[in-house]
């Protein structure tokens, strides 16, 4: 389950781990800007940007192998589109689309792997986010882990049973069954957070604190891939 092993992994002590979150999303979105944005020079821009985060998944003690395995989850849909521009006579914008989609997946991938969910959400409480898509945002991902645990218990019920495991995974009565258990979960979950006074706000246990240190990550994260592009484009 993915999104069990990035909150493992979102719960490390590297020094990526311990930057203000505002400042992974600044360096986030610069690098998302200067990848969609590019043109001259692609393929060795991409393949300078995709050092760069393989570098940084190392400096925070991720596994680049899975890292990079799970980033390919756009792949599917970006290869679609390739496809079509490829038909259409023009491969270069299909593989832009396809090495833009990896690249911007992986970025995400490494500040979502970095920071705590609730961090990255107050972080983007303070930039200015909606704090009602971002009230959605927690529920919708805390309750995936309501949903996997369910599903844990009804196959471990099932085996205790006898039932085969191939024979579970493949019974359409189970998959309902499994979303019925998860949104009485949901709601028993829901009045035990009325009954604490949960007035629709998240209120987090840390506060956060902009340090120089951020502010240098900051500075520094954003200006790399400025810094690759110019030069990549000045060597072309």
């Amino acid at each position: 389950m993915h999104h069990v092993v990035l909150e493992r992994w979102s719960r490390g002590t590297s020094p990526i781990h311990r930057r203000d979150p505002r400042a992974k999303i600044a360096a986030l979105l610069i690098f998302l800007i200067v990848l969609a944005t590019a043109h001259q020079a692609l393929p060795a821009l991409a393949l300078s940007l995709f050092f760069l985060l393989c570098g940084a998944l190392l400096w925070a003690r991720l596994p680049v192998t899975g890292a990079l395995a799970r980033a390919c989850i756009v792949l599917p849909f970006a290869l679609v589109f390739a496809g079509i521009s490829w038909l259409s006579g023009d491969p270069a914008r299909g593989l832009a689309l396809v090495l833009k989609s990896y690249l911007s997946s992986l970025a995400v991938l490494l500040v979502v792997s970095t920071t705590a969910l609730p961090d990255l959400l107050r972080g983007l409480e303070m930039t200015g986010a909606p704090r009602f898509l971002l009230q959605v945002a927690q529920f919708l991902y805390r309750y995936l882990f309501v949903i996997s645990e369910e599903a844990q218990h009804m196959r471990k019920a099932a085996a205790a049973r006898g039932a085969s495991v191939g024979r579970f995974r493949g019974a359409a009565g189970a998959l309902a069954v499994l979303f019925a258990r998860s949104y009485g979960r949901a709601e028993n979950i829901h009045r035990a957070m009325l009954a604490r006074a949960f007035l629709g706000h998240f209120h987090p246990l840390c506060v956060l604190r902009f340090k120089r240190s951020d502010a240098a990550f900051a500075v520094l994260a954003s200006l790399a891939p400025v810094i690759l592009r110019v030069a990549v484009e000045r060597a072309a």
